[in-house]
């Protein structure tokens, strides 16, 4: 067993914290989380103590939307299409091990080739690799020559939606991923506001996944394939741009309040700090407007997920603190910030009973910080301790589970 403590914890759920508190850890799982002379008296004998006396403690955090397979490059395509697998399974890992090392326990791949995604899951679930819990959808469906088509997910009519739905469930995968519109990352696909696929097209997809027990994840940035995707049932929405027929940005008001009357969820990626670039050239009335739809949904009461796309062109693995201080700048409190990368992310993915928060019986997903993320956002960037199902991560070092004594943290890891 191992104890934790730290000169804050917060469970996650806004609002609630526990002064000089810690988490006691049993295996992979949470044995007991509270004030700090509760745990040492009920600890057993020989269990590590972690002490961080200066420092936060918070469940890991969740990246809701990533592309392993792809290099976060100017040409991330380009870069994929020129890897082979083995070169590509090995990237990819190394992908994770900096999303670890960032402090993100949790992710869903949204769109990978060759299984290799699902490969990676089942090295980490088995602990021969280090890295982050993923979540993983394979290859998302797409029309022939549209979006993302390269990943394989090609299908055509309902059908065809049937069988390649049927064969990723086979296959393992734990979501299904359907490109409801176009993207930019496509040469000579749909534009990104213009539907893919039918309502009824749709419908056939949620059935089906639903048959095999996974929820769907729809890409969509125009209104009219989110408005489709969700009559047809699906349980997130990527991107949720809310593009009209033009490519004009618009409101859609009605269609959040929808989308919250039946608990679809929003994962509006925004490649993590390019906000703050938005801000630099446009200024800052700009910026907000573009990014007003964060503000609405949650005013509106859609479940948020944060997500940053990482992987596709100047998006990150180690930065989802750059997309959380977006949500900052635009009003979001800071004790809403922390509660939506870890508990309300983790919910809206279908892992509210097993990570985001610290919680009896919870996987032991934990993070522990330098500072304290209420007062100041970007100390959920300066990582003491990465804790991934009971596996423990120094800071600087995720390539390898430690055996650590309370001496190397204080001595070694400041």
């Amino acid at each position: 067993m191992m104890l934790v403590t730290a000169a804050v914890v917060l469970p996650g759920p806004a609002g609630e914290s526990i002064v000089d508190g810690g988490v006691l850890v049993d295996d992979a799982h949470i044995a007991a989380v509270g004030p700090r002379a509760t745990l040492e008296q009920i600890a057993p004998p020989g269990a590590r103590h972690l002490d961080f006396p200066t420092a936060t403690l918070l469940p890991g955090l969740v990246n809701g939307h990533v592309h392993l397979a792809m290099d976060a490059s100017p040409d991330p395509l380009g870069a994929l299409l020129r890897s082979e697998p083995a070169t590509l399974a090995v990237d990819m890992a190394q992908r994770a091990t900096r999303l670890l090392a960032a402090g993100v326990t949790t992710v869903r791949d949204l769109g990978d080739r060759d299984g290799l995604a699902r490969r990676l899951r089942d090295e980490i679930d088995a602990g021969t690799r280090p890295g982050p819990r993923i979540l993983t959808a394979g290859s998302p469906l797409t029309i022939p020559r549209g979006h993302c088509h390269f990943l394989g997910g090609a299908v055509e009519g309902v059908a065809g939606i049937r069988a390649k739905v049927a064969e990723l469930a086979t296959a393992g995968v734990d979501v299904i991923k359907v490109m409801a519109g176009g993207g930019h990352l496509t040469p000579g696909g749909p534009r990104m506001w213009e539907s893919q696929f039918s309502r009824a097209e749709l419908r056939a997809v949620v059935e089906e996944a639903g048959r095999h027990g996974l929820p769907v994840a729809a890409h969509a940035h125009g209104i009219a394939a989110i408005t489709d995707a969700v009559a047809a049932g699906v349980d997130t929405v990527e991107h949720c741009t809310g593009m009209d027929g033009q490519g004009r940005m618009r409101r859609y008001d009605d269609l959040m309040r929808e989308m919250a009357e039946r608990g679809v969820a929003a994962c509006c990626t925004t490649c993590g700090p390019d906000w703050r670039a938005v801000r630099a050239t446009e200024g800052d009335d700009v910026a907000r407007r573009t990014y007003e739809r964060l503000v609405l949904l949650e005013q509106f009461g859609v479940p948020l997920i944060t997500g940053t796309d990482a992987g596709v062109a100047n998006a990150s693995f180690d930065d989802l603190v750059g997309l959380l201080e977006l949500y900052h700048w635009l009003g979001f409190p800071a004790a809403r910030v922390v509660e939506l990368a870890t508990v309300a992310s983790a919910a809206a993915i279908g892992l509210g009973a097993v990570t985001g928060r610290l919680a009896t019986g919870y996987s032991a997903d934990l993070l522990v910080v330098e500072g304290d993320p209420l007062v100041d956002l970007s100390a959920l960037s300066r990582t003491r301790l990465v804790v991934a199902r009971g596996r423990t991560y120094p800071a600087g070092d995720v390539t390898r589970p430690a055996t650590m004594t309370s001496t190397d943290i204080k001595e070694g890891l400041r």
